[in-house]
């Protein structure tokens, strides 16, 4: 393995990682409104890019249409998903939105040149979204099986998917930007959280637990990983990447059961062979 691309694994692990801590830092948080909780969190990361930066704000300077990508990013991700979530079952729209590692394979050789696509990369990405599957599946309990229905929120699930591959795969089509510039797009897309908080949620009062946790959700997978994601995009190949995105739904699902203290489930053991599985067949394809 080439050090570049090992350099590329390692980031995109970190920011995997830190993303994994999400769901059981949501739980602690689950009475604070979905967009203060992003807006604050987001404006929290965004204060990272300070010292990357050198405290040089200049550094965090874009030009529009790069800025513009950060918050389709960052914001339509978040606001998409959120509202899909309220509008439909929350287990199958979460589901829907685990596609978008397998969006970025598929999608690479499409928006990156000098990139095609490869069959080991295909199947593992599909192996991997099944093991995702089994894994949310699995957490849904008996009431958690699929219903047949159709639910306007599963197309806007689909979008949130949509926007986060395409918004990792295009930082690589604008004009170079320095990792730090990721605080921009954090500071204006929190803002706009706050703002979509301000119309359709209800005011809450935080104690100084909530504000902690917020600190640690901004820091981490609200913040931290999102520069850790940009870096390891800069470095290393999509589709490689896209495949060791898929551990997000197993280490997260890990660290809830950690925490509640439930037992290991075959859902979570099934899943993760399936999804380790799949990272390791995709990384023996050469790359392009």
């Amino acid at each position: 393995m080439k050090t570049t691309e090992r350099k590329a694994d390692l980031l995109a692990l970190g920011a995997i990682a830190m993303w994994a801590s999400l769901a059981a830092l949501g739980v602690s948080l689950a009475h604070v409104p979905p967009f203060l909780l992003t807006g604050l969190g987001l404006l929290v990361g965004s204060a990272l890019a300070l010292p990357l930066s050198r405290f040089k704000l200049s550094a965090w300077q874009v030009p529009l249409p790069t800025l513009a990508l950060g918050v389709y990013g960052l914001f339509g991700f978040h606001l998409l998903l959120f509202v899909a979530l309220r509008t439909a079952p929350a287990l199958q729209a979460n589901l829907i939105n685990y596609l978008w590692p397998l969006g970025m394979v598929v999608l690479a050789p499409l928006l990156l040149p000098g990139l095609r696509w490869r069959a080991a990369q295909i199947g593992a990405a599909l192996l991997g979204f099944a093991g995702a599957a089994v894994l949310i599946l699995g957490r849904g309990g008996p009431g958690g099986a699929l219903d047949g229905g159709w639910h306007p929120g599963y197309a806007l699930a689909l979008g949130s998917a949509l926007v986060w591959s395409t918004y990792s795969l295009a930082t690589r089509r604008v004009p170079a930007f320095p990792t730090c510039a990721v605080g921009s797009f954090a500071a204006v897309s929190g803002l706009l959280s706050l703002g979509c908080h301000a119309l359709w949620e209800p005011a809450v009062a935080l104690n100084a637990r909530d504000l902690a946790l917020i600190a640690a959700l901004g820091l981490g997978p609200l913040g931290g990983a999102f520069f850790l994601w940009d870096a390891a995009l800069k470095a290393g190949d999509p589709r490689r990447i896209g495949l060791l995105a898929f551990l997000t739904p197993l280490l997260s699902t890990a660290v809830v059961m950690a925490t509640t203290g439930q037992a290991l489930s075959a859902s979570l053991i099934l899943g993760g062979l399936m999804i380790v599985g799949a990272a390791i067949w995709g990384s023996r394809e050469p790359a392009a």
